[in-house]
Parts: structure tokens; C-alpha cells; sequence
């Protein structure tokens, strides 16, 4: 191979050389920009979905959102020093981590007479879709509580929070499934069966979410203490605790 043919050889070599450096460099950059995009986007969804479990804003009209209401289930006297109104949706997941660690002192306190609270379950996640499992699990509550009464209304409530399904489940309880869960918290399974499968209670969810819009209710759970807003916490644990050392 003559000088030339070995220099031009070099130089050819050393370009693609170059070339494959940057190549690398490039990928690296995509990579890393990659990554903090990524990064951030999990960041901000995280940053979504707490607010929206944990809303932090002063739009709740609290007289309202604590008054009397035909969209619920109290454990608890009258006369109890203490009022507590819980707004709720069945398929939310900090409903749910709410009524874990909080559900047995809440329901010790209500039988010591320090207490009355009042779970008003609605639909904030199915966004008025019919066949959604927010609406179809609130309307089932719906039922139970007129043909069967608060008490199995109330085991009702619980078993649903202990079947609580995920809220990204490509798979939800039916409202076969419903019906069974009715039966098992002591409903009469021809009082409730029927109804539940056919989604009569739609119309139930339809007015308690309207009367929770109302009040400003736009997040869940949405907590209220004697009338005032309660958010003394920011982790749903530490709102449950906090709640319960108001009340003790």
C-alpha cells in the first residue's frame, strides 16, 4: 500500500472513529435528557395524585359540606361533642389507606359517645360515568342503606373498603359482585340483589355527588371536623392520627 493510500487509509479510520464518538455522545445526551424527563414526569403525577387525595385548597364551603344530610351512614349519638363528616369515593386509594388507619378508633370513639361521624361516599373518580366502579359501588351503598338500614349499611361500607380494588385495574368487582358483598354484611339478598344488578341506585349517586360539588367537595377524602376543614396532616397517616388525638 503506497504512503498516500496508508495515510487516506488513517484518515478514514480516525473520521469514522470521530463519527462513533459521536454517535455515543449523542446517545448519552438522549439518555440523560431521557432520564430527567422521565423523572419529572413522575414528579408531577405523584405531585397530581396526593393533591388530589390530600387537597390542601379552601374552596370546601365547610357549613355546608357538614350539614345535615340524606347521603350517608353516622355511627355515633346525636349528642356526641364531636362531629365528624367524611366525604369519600370507594375507589379511592387514600379513601381507602384513610379508613385503614382510622376505621377502629373512629368506630371506639363513636361507641364511647365521644364522637358522631357520618361517611357521605360520592363519585369523584368515575366522573358520572354509569358503569364506572365509583358509581356503581356508591349505588349499591345507596341501596343497602334504604332496604337494609345504617347498621348493615355501615358492615357493607367496610367490606367494600376491604375489597377495594385498584384504581388501575383493567378488572373491576361487578355489580354481581356488589350484591354478594350486600349479602354478606347481612342485607337481604332479595331486598338488594335486584336492585344492585341493575344499577338503581345510579340516580342516588347522581344527587349526593351534586350536593358534595355544591359544598366545594372536589377531592377525596375530604375530611370536616366540627364544621371546619380538617387537613392537619400531610401523609393520609398522619391525618388519621392527627384526627383521632383531636378527638380523644
Amino acid at each position: 500500500m503506497s504512503k498516500k493510500n496508508r495515510a487516506e487509509d488513517r484518515a478514514a479510520r480516525a473520521a469514522a472513529a470521530l463519527e462513533e464518538r459521536r454517535r455515543q455522545e449523542a446517545r448519552r445526551r438522549n439518555l440523560m435528557v431521557g432520564g430527567v424527563v422521565i423523572a419529572l414526569v413522575v414528579i408531577v403525577l405523584a405531585g397530581f395524585l396526593i393533591s388530589r387525595g390530600l387537597d390542601d385548597t379552601t374552596d370546601v364551603n365547610a357549613d355546608a359540606a357538614s350539614s345535615s344530610s340524606q347521603y350517608g351512614v353516622a355511627i355515633g349519638p346525636d349528642d356526641a361533642p364531636n362531629k365528624v363528616v367524611i366525604y369519600e369515593d370507594f375507589l379511592c386509594p387514600y379513601c381507602g389507606e384513610l379508613e385503614k388507619a382510622s376505621r377502629d378508633d373512629l368506630a371506639q370513639l363513636a361507641a364511647d359517645g365521644k364522637v358522631q361521624v357520618e361517611y357521605r361516599p360520592f363519585d369523584l373518580l368515575g366522573q358520572g360515568d354509569p358503569s364506572s366502579y365509583s358509581v356503581r359501588s356508591a349505588g349499591a351503598f345507596s341501596i343497602v342503606l334504604d332496604k337494609s338500614g345504617s347498621e348493615i349499611a355501615k358492615k357493607f361500607h367496610d367490606l367494600l373498603y376491604e375489597n377495594q380494588p385498584s384504581e388501575s385495574s383493567s378488572s373491576f368487582p361487578t355489580s354481581s359482585d356488589l350484591a354478594d358483598l350486600a349479602v354478606q354484611a347481612g342485607a337481604k339478598e332479595s331486598d338488594v340483589r335486584d336492585a344492585i344488578e341493575g344499577d338503581e341506585g345510579t340516580d342516588w349517586v347522581t344527587k349526593a355527588t351534586k350536593a358534595a360539588g355544591s359544598a366545594g367537595v372536589q377531592s377525596t377524602p375530604t375530611i370536616l371536623l366540627n364544621g371546619k376543614v380538617f387537613q392537619d396532616g400531610t401523609t393520609v397517616d398522619d391525618l388519621a392520627k392527627n384526627l383521632i388525638a383531636e378527638l380523644q
